[in-house]
């Protein structure tokens, strides 16, 4: 089991954001306690996630995340659908 974020890409007014990820919810919910985030930031839905700024994706690789690219978000979308 992990937890992942993407590459940082633009979002609404120009800020830099990412996915922090986790093959379950619960660890999802256990690194955005360790990053610190609001509970309120979650998204539910197909795809389980927090949209994070780029200092809080450089704390969560360095607590154990692990970075994931375009093909790798994509297959993780596919499990989550198998569900």
């Amino acid at each position: 089991m992990a937890v992942y974020v993407n590459k940082l890409r633009r979002r609404f007014g120009g800020l830099m954001l990412c996915h922090l990820l986790a093959d379950t919810e619960q660890e999802l919910h256990a690194m955005a306690v360790r990053l610190g985030l609001d509970r309120c930031l979650f998204q539910p839905g197909d795809l389980p996630h927090y949209d994070i700024s780029p200092g809080k994706r450089a704390l969560a690789l360095a607590t154990g995340a692990v970075e994931i690219d375009r093909r790798q978000l994509a297959k993780l979308i596919r499990c989550y659908d198998q569900r």
